[in-house]
C-alpha cells in the first residue's frame, strides 16, 4: 500500500507499506550482489535494496542458500528486498536461460517482497516495429506473472523504447492489472549517453498513464544529480550500482556531477569519509580499501540527496532545487526545460498552496505550474470595463501604492467609469491588488534587476489584456520600464479597493466565478488581526460566513459560508461525493478516507477547500483537499479529505 504524506508538482513523499515494513519515499534501493556484498548499506540509511534473482538461479550455491535460509539472510538484509528477472542480463547478452513463470516461481520461493515479472526491455531508438513487438511480449508476461505469484509483491516494468506512444500504451494496460509497482525500465543508455531530455519525455508519457496509487521505480537511475529531476516528474523509488560501481573506477559522486580521485586536490564534502582522509591518503591505499570507502562516500551523498529532496517535497520548494540541480550540466537545462512544456500535466497534481515561497531563480520560473494555474484562474474574475496598471515594489502591494500614484499613459485616450486595478511583476506577470495577501503572491521573491526573458514576458501579457479590456492604461513607469510606447497622457483614474472587494475576488478566483457574490451578499462585518491588519473573519448580518487562513489568505467557510456556496454552485464544482458508508462519519466531522469517495470535481486540487456531498449533492461537511481528483478517485487507501466540520 502507498499513501501520500506531502506533494509538489507531481512529486510525492509518503509511505509505502510492504508487510510490515513502513518505507519513506522517495527512497533510494541500493543493488546488492548477491555474492558481492562490501558495504552495510542500512548503516547509511538504506530502508529497502534490490538484488538480482536471475544470478542466485544461475549459481548453484546460491539457489541452494536462497531456497534454505531465504533471500533476506543470503544477502544479509533485514529490510524489504526487491528482486530483478533477468531482465538486465536479457538487455546486456541478449538471451537468458529460464522462463517467465520459472522466475516469478523462483522469486516467491526465495521469500523476495517485490518480484519482477521477465520483461524485454527494448533500447532507445530501437525500430518502432521491433520496440512494439517486444512490448507484446511484455504484456503478456505481465498477465501471465499475475497468475503465478501467491503472496509476494510485484512489479511491472513499462517498456517502449523512446516511443511516447508505446510508453503510454504499457502504462494504460499495465494499470488495468493488479500490479503493486511499477518501474520505467529501458533508460540506462539515456543516462550514459547524457540524453536527459528523451528520459524527461520517457518517464512523462509513462508516468501520465500510471495510476497515482501504485509508486514509481526509474530503474538505473543512481545518481545523486538526477533524484531531484525524476521526483518532480513522479518517480518514487531509485535503484542504484552507481555508489560501487563509480567506486570501482575511483570516481565520487556528488549531485552537482561525478569527481576522479585523481583529480582531487580536496575531499568535495563533509562525510565521514571526506572528513577522515585526504585524496592523497586514498590514492595512497589498497584497491579494495580504497574503493569500500569511496563506496561509502558515494552512499553517504546519495542518501543525503534524497533526505533533501524529501525535505524539498514537504516544505513545498523542490522546483528551486530541480534548477539547481539541473544547472549542472547543460543537457540536465535542456531536461528541465523540457519537462515544464508538461505544464497542464503538473498542474492537476500541484498543491494550490504550499509552505515555501516561490522563489524567481532564472527564466524557467516564468514556466511554472504556479505561473500557468495563476493565468487559467484569472479567468474566474469577472472582467471590468478597464484595467488600470500599476507598478509597486514591496508586498503586500495594496498597503504600498502611493497616495498619488503618479502619471498614467494609454494607447489611444481613454474614458471608463469602471476599473481593475492590477500589479506588475514578476513571475506572474499581472496580479489583481484584491489577491495581493493570496498565495504566492505575498509569497514571492524575484530580483530587481530583470533579464531580458522577463521583460518579453511582461510586454506579451499587457498585448494580450487589450484583446480583453475596452481600456487599458499604464503607469509612467511601467511604460518606460517596458519600452510600451504608450503616447496619450491620461489622468489616472480613482483608486479603491475595498475590503469587500478583496474578498469577493478572492472568493471568485478559489471556488469560481459567482462564489463571491454568493458568500457576501448582505450586511459586511470584518473582524482583522490587530498584529498584521490582515482579515481574519467575516460575518454577514451577524453570521460568521467564512475565515482566512493564515498561511495563504485561502477562504475558509463556515456551515453558513458551506451552504451558501453548495447551492450557488452548480454541481459537481468543489465537491467531493461520499458513499452511503460514510455519510455519517462526515456528518459528524471525521476525516473522509479515498476508499470512501465515489466522484468529485475534476478541478479539486491538494490544499482545496472542498464541500463535502453524498450522492444526492446533500451537503454533509467542508474539508481542505489533501490530494487531487485523479488521486482521490485512484486511492483505496489513506485520507483524501481533512474535515473542518460536519452538518451533523
Amino acid at each position: 500500500m502507498f499513501e501520500i504524506k506531502a506533494k509538489d508538482g507531481l512529486a510525492r513523499a509518503g509511505i509505502f507499506t510492504i508487510g510490515d515494513y513502513r518505507v519513506k519515499t522517495p527512497a533510494l534501493m541500493p543493488v546488492i550482489h548477491p555474492s558481492k556484498m562490501v558495504v552495510d548499506v542500512k548503516s547509511f540509511g538504506a530502508e529497502i535494496v534490490i538484488t538480482n534473482a536471475y544470478i542466485i538461479y544461475k549459481n548453484e550455491k546460491l539457489r541452494d542458500m536462497a531456497l534454505k535460509k531465504g533471500v533476506h539472510k543470503l544477502i544479509g538484509f533485514d529490510g524489504p528486498v526487491v528482486t530483478d528477472s533477468g531482465s538486465f542480463q536479457l538487455a546486456e547478452y541478449g538471451d537468458i536461460d529460464v522462463t517467465n513463470k520459472e522466475i516469478i516461481e523462483f522469486q516467491e520461493e526465495i521469500g523476495a517482497d517485490i518480484g519482477t515479472s521477465l520483461d524485454i526491455p527494448t533500447p532507445p531508438y530501437a525500430p518502432y516495429k521491433k520496440a512494439k513487438e517486444d512490448l507484446k511480449i511484455t504484456l503478456e508476461r505481465a498477465k501471465e506473472a499475475l497468475s503465478h505469484r501467491e503472496n509476494m509483491m510485484l512489479n511491472s516494468v513499462v517498456q517502449g523504447s523512446t516511443y511516447a506512444d508505446l510508453r503510454k500504451w504499457c502504462a494504460r494496460e499495465l494499470s488495468r492489472m493488479d500490479f503493486d509497482v511499477h518501474p520505467i525500465g529501458a533508460v540506462v543508455p539515456l543516462l550514459e549517453s547524457y540524453d536527459y531530455k528523451s528520459l524527461v519525455e520517457v518517464v512523462i508519457a509513462s508516468v501520465e498513464y500510471l495510476p497515482p496509487s501504485r509508486p514509481r521505480h526509474l530503474m538505473g537511475a543512481g545518481h545523486p544529480m538526477l533524484f531531484a529531476l525524476a521526483v518532480s516528474m513522479g518517480c518514487d523509488l531509485f535503484d542504484s550500482a552507481a555508489y560501487i560501481l563509480y567506486a570501482n573506477d575511483d570516481r565520487l559522486l556528488d549531485p552537482s556531477g561525478t569527481y576522479k580521485l585523481e583529480d582531487l586536490s580536496e575531499m568535495p564534502c563533509s562525510c565521514n569519509v571526506c572528513v577522515e582522509y585526504t585524496p592523497q591518503e586514498l590514492r595512497s591505499m589498497e584497491e579494495n580499501e580504497r574503493r569500500n570507502l569511496i563506496a561509502a562516500h558515494n552512499l553517504y551523498v546519495s542518501f543525503a540527496e534524497i533526505r533533501r529532496v524529501r525535505q524539498a517535497i514537504n516544505e513545498g520548494s523542490l522546483m528551486e532545487l530541480v534548477d539547481q540541480r539541473c544547472r549542472a550540466h547543460p543537457r540536465l537545462l535542456d531536461a528541465y526545460r523540457k519537462m515544464l512544456n508538461y505544464q497542464e500535466l503538473i498542474e492537476k497534481y500541484d498543491p494550490v498552496s504550499k509552505r515555501s515561497a516561490f522563489f524567481y531563480t532564472g527564466p524557467e520560473s516564468l514556466r511554472r505550474v504556479e505561473v500557468y494555474r495563476h493565468h487559467k484562474r484569472l479567468n474566474r474574475i469577472p472582467k471590468k470595463k478597464g484595467v488600470a496598471l500599476l507598478s509597486v515594489y514591496n508586498k503586500p502591494y495594496s498597503r504600498h501604492v502611493p497616495v498619488d500614484i503618479g502619471e498614467f499613459f494609454s494607447p489611444v485616450p481613454v474614458e471608463v467609469d469602471e476599473w481593475q486595478f492590477m500589479v506588475v511583476d514578476i513571475p506572474f506577470g499581472i496580479i489583481p491588488l484584491e489577491l495581493d495577501e493570496f498565495y504566492p503572491f505575498s509569497q514571492n521573491e524575484s530580483p530587481s534587476i530583470l533579464d531580458f526573458e522577463s521583460e518579453n514576458f511582461i510586454r506579451s501579457i499587457i498585448k494580450k489584456l487589450e484583446e480583453n479590456y475596452k481600456t487599458i492604461i499604464v503607469s509612467k513607469d511601467i511604460n518606460e520600464r517596458f519600452n510600451l510606447g504608450f503616447k496619450f497622457r491620461v489622468d489616472p483614474p480613482s483608486f479603491r479597493v475595498s475590503d469587500k472587494d478583496r474578498l469577493v475576488a478572492v472568493a471568485d478566483y478559489q471556488f469560481g466565478e459567482g462564489a463571491g457574490e454568493a458568500l457576501f451578499k448582505g450586511d459586511l462585518q470584518i473582524i482583522k488581526s490587530k498584529k498584521t491588519g490582515r482579515i481574519r473573519y467575516i460575518y454577514v448580518d451577524n453570521e460568521l460566513i467564512a475565515s482566512i487562513r493564515t498561511s495563504d489568505g485561502f477562504i475558509i467557510p463556515s456551515w453558513k459560508g458551506a451552504s451558501l456556496l453548495h447551492s450557488s454552485l452548480d454541481y459537481p464544482m468543489c465537491r467531493v461525493v461520499v458513499d452511503e458508508e460514510s455519510e455519517p462519519f462526515a456528518r459528524e466531522g471525521k476525516n473522509i478516507f479515498a476508499k470512501f469517495v465515489i466522484e468529485c470535481d475534476k478541478n479539486i486540487r491538494a490544499n482545496d477547500e472542498v464541500l463535502i456531498v453524498n450522492e444526492d449533492d446533500e451537503l454533509l461537511a467542508t474539508g481542505k483537499s489533501l490530494l487531487c481528483s485523479e488521486e482521490i478517485l485512484d486511492f483505496n487507501y489513506g485520507q483524501a479529505i481533512k474535515t473542518r466540520r460536519g452538518g451533523r
